[in-house]
């Protein structure tokens, strides 16, 4: 009766590992993208009580929206066509024009409203830009990737404050039937974009503001 106890309990212990990988990692939104956390077991610093409040940390004079012609455009229907701009939110035209359309409306909805801190130019280049097509948006969706390096200048004198950096602004795009019934209810995928687009360039020239209780600050409105 010992013997098969202990035979319990070893079967027991094996199964209890093979659920639980110690080097496992969890993720989490970082101010420019996902950064690691620690894997389990290691002392993590106590979580920040409440929300996280940003603020401007600029005066944003002009926005510059550059959308380079070596980019690779393409107007394939396909699931993923192989190229750096793929765009369907407009009518069949210049896409580098209507892509540098939409970040500037970002900008201006957005960071162009920034009045705290020195005053700035910013300098957006396009580096991809590859949004759902026709064929991939009306069945299983996906992911609008967009992604643009970003320099911050003073405006005075344009020292650069901020050196060039990549930063991404990946988004879920609806499918199927979501899709169709966004487009109904006006929530295109211009709409979706340049949305994103506003958030993330908020995001990434706002920081934290310690110690203050500013709740209109909160991250829901700014991130």
């Amino acid at each position: 009766m010992k013997r098969s106890f202990l035979f319990v309990l070893a079967l027991a212990a094996t199964a209890l590992t093979g659920c639980v990988n110690p080097t496992d990692t969890v993720t989490r939104s970082a101010a420019n993208g996902v950064g690691d956390i620690a894997p389990s077991g290691v002392a993590q610093p106590p979580a920040q009580q409440g929300p996280l409040v940003l603020q401007a940390k600029y005066t944003v004079q002009s926005v510059q929206v550059v959308v380079p012609r070596s980019l690779v455009a393409s107007e394939a229907n396909s699931y993923h066509p192989n190229a750096d701009i793929v765009w369907r939110g407009d009518v069949r035209g210049d896409r580098y024009m209507q892509v540098q359309a939409i970040f500037e409306q970002a900008a201006a909805d957005s960071i162009l409203q920034m009045a705290s801190g020195t005053a700035v130019k910013v300098e957006l280049e396009v580096v991809r830009f590859h949004c759902l097509t026709e064929k991939t948006r009306y069945t299983i969706g996906g992911v609008h990737s967009m992604s643009f390096m970003m320099t911050v200048r003073d405006a005075a004198t344009n020292a650069v404050l901020e050196a060039p950096r990549l930063i991404n602004a990946d988004v879920h795009g609806a499918g199927g039937n979501q899709a169709i019934a966004e487009d109904v209810a006006g929530r295109t995928q211009k709409v979706v974009v340049t949305e994103r687009l506003a958030q993330v360039l908020r995001r990434e020239l706002s920081g934290p503001v310690v110690g203050v209780d500013a709740p209109a600050l909160a991250l829901a409105q700014i991130n």
